[in-house]
């Protein structure tokens, strides 16, 4: 099983997935940027981050935050200060400064909280920090108050899409209002300089608006020295109970009702109602837990995992079963692959970006629990296909490395801040002395800091 641990090192020579735009000479490009957008002499780049949700609850979108944020500043030098609402009891610590902004619980989902905008107090403390770039992450009332900001200080504006939320509204009675907010969507974003979307199809739907935005394509990496094959436990899996020659079916993700927590029952209960009853593993937490567990009274509930814990866990398990449609990505799913798992999931367009119908993965009408039931029943029925589909994926997992993926992000903000030094109606001064602020305030004042959460 050891053999089956991939260094990502190892593909550097492999295909490019297809909807990823082809890497130019990889390593030496992201030195070239990386020199030229801090070059010696001139101070780091200042980037000023917002975000709905940094830390106070683990998701998705935010790790791939955190990570890029140690990415460009370990490896650029830039100072990265990020705007978010925060708690007393944050999911994990964050990396970068951190500033608390105003915020409060939503009514229907009171894991997450709603930011109300830039107070003064905010508002002082992002022009003492003078931003030379702003990120976006969020299409929410902080998000619109930074955009509204940045182009009052005349400052380059990228954002990165990670969740279309209208997708969400069918799921809290409110379908009726998924056209109003994709425009509301898509007039936020047209509104940027540059666009990040997760995926080449999400992007080709923004282009499709002709909206004058630069559009790229931010894909997710996965950590395969942590999620990979080799994490598999005999032991973990005889302790949960598991019969060691019968597979395991595993969901992993937040316990809420849009990642298509109705569909995996509806499935399972297929699968049992044929049987033998289905071994079912379920990592995550949230608040459908009740829900969930209420439905599945014979699944083993992990819960909230971490780290080794996590990879183990999911390494244990031998079939992934995702029916949910609203991930702009699907960072669940990439560790699912790196992790040596079969596939099973919805056919949306996030997972057909990362996996190919028949070859890498099984990906099923959205709206079809038989077609579901059918695809595990098969694998756990031909247990030689099972193998064959964990080992397709797993290889297809080699193409995303987070070191060149994030390079690219960083390509991104070069290219922003390249593209607003050459605009003379924006530069107020030479595009060197613009594109490094040369000349703005050199540190944070005492006030403005204390905000800070360290």
């Amino acid at each position: 099983m050891a053999a089956l641990s991939r260094d990502l090192s190892c593909f550097r020579g492999g295909a490019e997935p297809p909807g990823r735009r082809p890497r130019r000479s990889q390593e030496s490009t992201a030195m070239d940027t990386k020199a030229s957008m801090f070059a010696p002499g001139a101070r780091p780049a200042r980037i000023a981050l917002f975000s709905g949700n940094y830390n106070y609850t683990l998701d998705g979108a935010n790790k791939s935050l955190n990570r890029l944020v140690d990415h460009v500043q370990r490896t650029t030098g830039a100072q990265v200060r990020i705007y978010s609402p925060t708690s007393s009891t944050p999911a994990f610590a964050p990396v970068g400064d951190l500033v608390s902004v105003p915020s409060v619980t939503l009514p229907f989902r009171r894991d997450y909280r709603l930011a109300l905008g830039l107070p003064p107090s905010v508002r002082r403390d992002i022009e003492a920090f003078a931003p030379d770039l702003i990120h976006l992450s969020a299409p929410d009332l902080l998000g619109s108050a930074a955009l509204k900001l940045g182009r009052s200080l005349k400052t380059p504006v990228v954002a990165s899409l990670h969740t279309l939320f209208d997708s969400y509204l069918d799921y809290y009675g409110l379908g009726g209002l998924r056209a109003l907010a994709r425009r509301r969507l898509w007039r936020f974003y047209g509104a940027c300089d540059y666009v990040m979307t997760p995926t080449e199809a999400i992007g080709d739907e923004l282009r499709a608006q002709r909206l004058g935005v630069q559009v790229r394509t931010w894909a997710r990496g996965v950590d395969a020295e942590l999620f990979n094959p080799a994490r598999r436990s005999k032991t973990w899996r005889a302790a949960q109970g598991f019969d060691p020659d019968r597979p395991v079916i595993v969901f992993l993700g937040r316990l809420v009702m849009e990642k298509g927590l109705a569909a995996f029952a509806d499935t399972i209960d297929r699968l049992a109602a044929a049987g033998p009853a289905p071994q079912v593993l379920i990592i995550g937490d949230g608040p459908a837990r009740a829900w969930f567990q209420d439905r599945l009274p014979t699944a083993t509930f992990a819960g909230f995992l971490t780290g080794e814990a996590l990879a183990t866990a999911l390494a244990s398990g031998d079939i992934f079963l995702n029916p949910s449609t609203t991930e702009t990505f699907g960072n669940v799913n990439l560790e699912a692959m790196a992790s040596g798992l079969a596939m099973v999931c919805a056919d949306a367009p996030n997972t057909r970006a990362l996996l190919r119908d028949g070859r890498d993965a099984i990906l099923c009408a959205p709206s079809d629990p038989a077609r579901y039931a059918q695809a595990v029943q098969g694998l756990c029925q031909d247990h030689d296909r099972l193998r064959r589909m964990g080992a397709k994926a797993l290889d297809r997992s080699a193409a995303y490395r987070w070191t060149e993926i994030l390079d690219e992000v960083v390509q991104v903000y070069a290219e922003a801040l390249e593209a607003h030094a050459r605009t003379p109606s924006r530069s107020e001064t030479t595009p060197e002395a613009r594109l490094w602020g040369q000349g703005r305030a050199g540190r944070v004042d005492a006030q403005a800091a204390a905000l800070s959460v360290r």
